[in-house]
């Protein structure tokens, strides 16, 4: 065996996770899958630069048969049938995971991903806790003495784990001398654990796949699900896999990757903040016409917005897949009456919006608002599981429709810029700390909006951007002023040492981020060369 810890597995819950079996799996997933996962990181930069100079991206010539030929994915199994209102969260700490499974949604997304900070104790505690799930003995005692435990009065949800994107490496396990892929690493311990549990209790391995930015990084998924199912003896299609369209290339092969993945695809979701951000990644460097306005101003209802989540629902029911509808960020605040109230409305307006648009479902972030979603599917959806037979036949989009960054209405303010900023380092110090999900004026903020709120920085700079509000122009003087002003009144909000610790590398990172010439795709990834553990 040539994989290697290169941490102390006395991690908890390391001797059960971290088996020379489950080792074995993963990297018998790294030999047959890695080289393939780089090419595919590559092409990612050169469709981009493509992209870039010409301002454009289109549907492609050469997959039109797929697009246009009759074919359907493979039936839902019972479990996965009704998805009307699903609950995200990391699948560590326990306690987080144990609220979500006991909220009454329908789906929990166990998130290993955006949501989630990829310690190493948090990589395996989440397999671990995942495993407990399937077993039904998932439990924890606060160091206060509270116990908390799954309960049995309630219908508990499917559950989907999201695993780490393409992009991410996991430095803790090195196969041939190499970091392996943080992807890999999840479904692989994920899977060699959980899925014949899952099975045994009427569910099985289902995931969320995430980052995709095109068709052919969905067949590389769709074979890993192949040999994963044949090395531990399970009928292929055991595996469904739920697509997030959160990059603006996978807007143009939404037909594709569910042809790719048709013999195990679920469905696809419209993940709004990470699809602003691919945005301006892709766009970054092409001019005015692509800057959009502050991202508090960029609602679902944009024209460019709705053309992609209309193209989105269209496409899934076509072909008998799921439609599910995007992050419910609001976070209701139980000792404000007021926030409550707002977060509550909000929630409401939105999923009205999408349980009307004909999606079959939609997230929430917070225990509290499930009732709420499933009130508002239960409205339009009745006794029906879902609406797929709503076939959405009137929906015509095109390229141009889904690049129309000027049809987004709001404007460029200092306001903006301050929460950009603000939200950039508080979000990083955070994740650097350990939790990869956090409360940050009243929205339950990961990394897609750390992503974007550092990119939209980055390329008003380099557009030389006026703010409506003061007038002022965006230069790096003024990103360095405000990124001070804005560190210095975080630093009055948490101790000096957790601020010296968290905070200072943060800003930094951010700074450095915002105006260095070159843009680095992912935050995360210099982020992870600072994450302790």
């Amino acid at each position: 065996m040539t994989i290697e810890i290169t941490t102390p597995t006395d991690v908890e819950g390391g001797d059960e996770i971290l088996s020379a079996e489950a080792l074995a799996f993963v990297e018998a997933l790294h030999h047959r899958f890695a080289a393939r996962r780089l090419e595919l990181l590559a092409a990612r930069g050169e469709r981009r630069e493509r992209a870039a100079a010409s301002g454009r991206l289109d549907f492609l010539p050469e997959t039109r048969e797929v697009r246009e030929s009759e074919w359907r994915v493979a039936p839902a199994p019972p479990a996965l049938l009704d998805r009307r209102v699903e609950i995200t969260g990391p699948a560590a700490p326990p306690k987080m995971a144990i609220n979500a499974l006991n909220s009454g949604a329908k789906v929990w997304l166990a998130d290993l991903e955006d949501a989630a900070s990829p310690t190493w104790h948090n990589v395996v505690a989440g397999v671990r806790n995942l495993l407990d799930a399937a077993r039904g003995t998932l439990a924890y005692t606060s160091p206060q003495g509270k116990q908390y435990a799954l309960r049995n009065d309630v219908e508990r949800p499917t559950v989907v784990t999201r695993p780490r994107g393409w992009h991410l490496p996991e430095r803790h396990v090195q196969i041939d001398g190499e970091r392996a892929s943080g992807s890999l690493v999840d479904f692989g311990l994920h899977f060699f654990h959980t899925a014949k549990p899952l099975l045994e209790n009427g569910h099985g391995p289902y995931y969320y796949l995430p980052k995709l930015e095109s068709h052919l990084e969905a067949r590389l998924w769709n074979d890993v699900f192949v040999f994963a199912q044949e090395r531990l003896g399970l009928p292929r299609g055991t595996v469904r896999a739920t697509v997030l369209i959160e990059t603006i290339p996978a807007a143009f092969e939404m037909d594709e990757i569910l042809y790719e993945l048709r013999e195990h695809a679920s469905g696809l979701n419209a993940g709004r903040w990470d699809y602003l951000f691919s945005f301006i990644k892709v766009f970054r460097d092409a001019g005015p016409a692509f800057g959009l306005p502050d991202r508090a101003d960029v609602s679902m209802t944009a024209p460019f917005m709705r053309a992609y989540t209309e193209l989105l629902v269209q496409t899934c029911h076509r072909r008998g897949a799921f439609a599910m509808g995007g992050m419910a960020a609001f976070v209701p605040n139980r000792n404000d009456l007021e926030v409550t109230r707002a977060a509550f409305e909000k929630v409401r307006a939105d999923k009205t919006r999408e349980a009307e648009d004909g999606f079959d479902g939609s997230w929430v972030a917070h225990p509290d608002l499930v009732p709420v979603c499933r009130e508002v599917f239960d409205g339009v959806l009745g006794a029906r599981p879902n609406q797929l037979d709503r076939q959405r036949p009137e929906v015509a989009v095109t390229a141009e429709q889904l690049l129309d960054a000027a049809s987004a209405p709001g404007r460029v303010t200092e306001a903006g810029l301050r929460l950009n900023l603000s939200v950039a380092v508080a979000y990083t110090a955070v994740w650097l700390s350990g939790d990869g999900a956090v409360a940050l004026h009243n929205l339950m903020e990961d990394a897609a909006t750390a992503e974007i709120s550092r990119s939209q920085v980055w390329q008003q700079l380099r557009n030389g951007v006026e703010l409506a509000d003061t007038g002022r122009q965006v230069t790096p003087e003024l990103v360095r002023t405000v990124l001070a002003e804005e560190v210095a009144a975080l630093r009055e909000k948490v101790d000096a040492e957790r601020f010296a610790r968290f905070y200072e590398p943060a800003a930094r990172l951010v700074e450095e981020l915002c105006l260095d010439d070159g843009f680095v795709d992912f935050l995360t990834l210099p982020a992870y060369e600072l994450l302790e553990g």
